[in-house]
């Protein structure tokens, strides 16, 4: 990406390798003289399998294929990292969803049993989008200096802006039911927006957490993702299809203060998405 304002896990961009004259001329020799001897040893071929000549070909061609750097060093990068891993589980997430939506952190939701031990419960990732975010910054934080941006509270702007995010969980604890999420769900987005909106959100509450109904299974690996859209349009969809979606800008704002608000689920990652953040304005 070539604004000024870097955007998270930008892209590595391909090298660029010149070549002299000589150089080139060099490679096209060996190259013709390696489609001579590949020729030469097809040709032998036909006539015996156990010809010296042929034996040494062969090898020659198994170890050049193997260890030959000639032609290694016309070849492109192996472009951006396809996903990113949460160290604790193992879970890999992709580095861009919805085509346009780059991972800004990761992180972990563990769960107290009984007060005596924790348990994870599923990985998460942050997701926003490229050009969004990158209007975001401009228009709210405009030439801020770091020193004087990292006074600012980044996401909590983040999240009452309207900007598409995307947060993905996926369930690593094998027998989490639907109705402990359901329930989970309604004591913490419970909270937040009483925490935002004052007592009277029961309606709202129960309009988000009755999407997710007995019918639905989340065995182990199963993604949930709360895609906070244009307009304040909060969708849910559990592994890829949509069982809702509620437009509420009370509700997305209580939905994203779990996982980057001021008290989330997991603070390192909080702590790395404000990093991630400050440094795409800074750049």
């Amino acid at each position: 990406m070539t604004s000024s304002f870097r955007f998270p896990f930008s892209f590595p961009q391909p090298s660029t390798t010149t070549f002299s004259p000589s150089t080139l001329a060099c490679s096209i020799a060996v190259s013709a003289a390696i489609g001579a001897g590949i020729s030469a040893g097809l040709s032998i071929s036909q006539n015996s399998t156990n010809h010296p000549i042929h034996k040494a070909l062969n090898s020659f061609i198994t170890n050049f294929s193997h260890s030959s750097n000639l032609f290694g060093s016309l070849s492109l990068s192996d472009g951006p990292p396809s996903a990113v891993t949460e160290s604790k589980t193992g879970v890999s997430f992709p580095a861009v969803v919805n085509q346009s939506q780059e991972l800004l952190g990761i992180g972990l939701r563990r769960k107290a049993v009984f007060g005596l031990k924790n348990i994870d419960v599923y990985a998460f990732g942050v997701y926003a989008d490229d050009n969004d975010i990158k209007n975001f910054i401009s228009e709210k934080y405009g030439t801020v200096s770091a020193a004087e941006l990292k006074q600012k509270d980044v996401t909590q702007d983040l999240m009452e802006s309207d900007v598409s995010v995307t947060v993905r969980l996926q369930i690593v604890y094998g027998r989490l039911s639907i109705r402990s999420v359901r329930n989970a769900f309604e004591d913490s987005v419970g909270s937040r927006l009483q925490k935002f909106g004052g007592s009277d959100n029961k309606e709202l509450l129960q309009k988000f957490t009755s999407q997710f109904r007995d019918e639905y299974k989340i065995p182990r690996g199963s993604i949930i993702d709360l895609s906070k859209e244009k307009g304040y349009v909060l969708r849910t969809t559990i592994d890829g299809k949509e069982i809702g979606s509620v437009q509420s800008q009370l509700l997305c704002r209580s939905i994203l203060d779990l996982y980057i608000g001021n008290e989330p689920f997991d603070q390192k990652a909080k702590e790395d998405i404000d990093n991630k953040l400050i440094s795409a304005v800074t750049k």
